[in-house]
């Protein structure tokens, strides 16, 4: 018995390895369609779990990663080079003597006991009880205030000191040079710890000095 050999118009799907002519069969890729070596994606090209972008993120046009928005605060209007100065853009000059007085209260019951135990074994222990303050005012005002912003003070009255270059905080360094440089607002009969209540800024001259100053939260 002799097979069945189809019609010339009648055509079967190509071969393994063949092409199919344009047109017959469009369910085939064309020529060049096909992957070329090279083209295929190679191991680790895919996305991984926990790769998609979640919510609040973004992709920067022609990059192809995804950033998340600036988890760092912001400055807020009323500060920084060429920034208009606005009503309640600084904290006032009672907010920052409050959070002062609060920063320097254990130093002040520490001095009040100087004054009324000036002699027998006392003395020792107030001794001890200044270097205390003293430790607690490098641990508030320099490095907790200075990496944060924020003494225990300034945190109660919901302001914080930062940069009025960059609006960030400034650093323990910084922040024991602010304090160093409160020196020159006392100099001239504590004027300079009165600038607050006039300057545009609310800078005492310390703040000028290091250029910084003191905002709300």
């Amino acid at each position: 018995m002799t097979g069945y050999n189809p019609p010339p118009s009648e055509s079967y799907p190509p071969q393994w390895g063949q092409q199919p002519p344009p047109g017959q069969y469009p369910q085939y890729q064309q020529p060049g369609q096909y992957p070329q070596p090279g083209q295929y994606p190679q191991p680790g090209q895919y996305p991984q779990a926990g790769q998609y972008p979640q919510a609040g993120q973004y992709q920067q046009p022609g990059q192809g990663g995804y950033y998340q928005p600036n988890p760092y605060p912001q400055p807020a209007p009323g500060y920084g080079p060429g920034q208009p100065v606005g009503p309640g853009a600084y904290a006032s000059w009672g907010q920052r003597v409050g959070a002062y007085i609060i920063d320097a209260l254990p130093q002040i019951v520490v001095l009040g006991l100087f004054g009324a135990i000036l002699r027998g074994p006392a003395v020792a222990l107030l001794v001890i009880l200044w270097l205390a303050s003293l430790g607690w005012i490098i641990y508030n005002r320099w490095i907790q205030g200075g990496r944060t912003g924020q003494s225990l003070g300034k945190k109660t009255l919901n302001i914080r000191l930062v940069s009025e270059v960059t609006g960030q905080p400034i650093g323990p360094a910084m922040a024991l040079a602010r304090d160093l440089c409160h020196f020159v607002d006392g100099i001239i009969c504590y004027v300079g710890f009165l600038f607050p209540l006039w300057d545009a800024k609310r800078q005492t001259l310390a703040d000028k000095i290091v250029h910084t100053v003191v905002v709300p939260v």
